[in-house]
């Protein structure tokens, strides 16, 4: 199936199919990532409050040249600030140097101490959406949308059981062939919530590059593993990606999308059955499993 170059949100905005993910791009290396990236046609960048590189970024955004109105601009409000959502959104504004975001997501359903160092159970994230909600109907000329990350069905579930609640724009989450979460992806493409893949090539030295099936349609279509690995979440109805790298050429080869068949996406989903893991597990955050089936044994420690 041919691949999008945008979608649309659930506000009618349309969001770049593929965008500049900036998470483990340390200050010095991302401003650059950033830079070249809108000088060279990426639409779209993704940064977090929790990955301290939100002044760099956007200095790049100011060093790139590129008009603020032609690129889409998502931060996350942090772990640590669930109740200071309004300040801390302040604080994403200025050190990106912008007055807008096109999204702000609230990064983990985990509210934590500061640093993100032990959980804290007595604070709601649902209690959270809602200060993000009114902050974004009081407030839409700083942000144009908000959404959530790290979402599971049951945490989903639960938030839009809420009577009145505002239904997310979008759900960032890990996605690539060895953890294709398809439960939530089909969870959220039925209630109109948009997916964006982080994680996609399996991060960093991932064994996905090596895979035999990523390789085979990489010699077939003339292009890099991390093509594939990029295009196959491009191929999918409502999800967007992040691809991320601070080397120019990678960041260059990585907007190369090319178009999959219905046969290859399926070939490529199947890699989960024999090699499944995740980038990133939600335990770290002391939260246990939070909700996700694969996690499960995170809640028992």
């Amino acid at each position: 199936m041919p691949a999008s170059t945008t979608v649309k949100l659930n506000t009618g905005a349309e969001m770049p199919t593929v965008g500049l993910g900036t998470w483990k791009s340390a200050p010095g290396q991302v401003e650059l990532a950033v830079e070249f990236a809108l000088k060279n046609g990426y639409k779209s960048v993704d940064t977090a409050a929790a990955y301290q590189n939100e002044a760099e970024v956007g200095l790049g955004i100011k060093n790139s040249g590129v008009a603020r109105e032609s690129f889409f601009l998502t931060t996350k409000l942090d772990n640590p600030d669930h109740l200071r959502a309004e300040a801390a959104l302040e604080d994403s504004l200025r050190k990106l140097g912008t007055t807008y975001l096109d999204l702000w997501l609230m990064h983990w359903p985990a509210p934590m101490t500061a640093g993100s160092v032990d959980p804290i159970k007595t604070i709601d994230w649902l209690d959270t959406w809602k200060s993000m909600t009114k902050i974004h109907k009081e407030h839409p000329e700083k942000v144009r949308a908000i959404g959530v990350s790290n979402f599971s069905v049951k945490f989903l579930e639960r938030l839009l059981a809420e009577p009145g609640i505002f239904t997310p724009a979008v759900n960032q989450i890990e996605l690539h062939p060895s953890c294709p979460q398809q439960d939530v992806v089909d969870f959220c493409v039925a209630r109109g919530i948009v997916l964006t893949a982080y994680s996609p090539l399996g991060s960093d030295n991932s064994p996905l590059l090596k895979n035999e099936i990523v390789n085979k349609l990489a010699t077939k279509y003339n292009v890099q593993p991390a093509n594939v690995l990029v295009s196959l979440q491009a191929n999918r109805p409502r999800v967007t990606v992040l691809p991320k790298s601070v080397t120019n050429s990678r960041i260059a080869n990585n907007s190369t999308i090319i178009d999959l068949t219905e046969e290859e996406i399926a070939e490529l989903q199947t890699i989960d059955k024999t090699h499944h893991f995740r980038a990133c597990h939600p335990s770290w955050t002391g939260w246990g499993s939070l909700g996700f089936p694969d996690c499960l044994d995170a809640d028992k420690e």
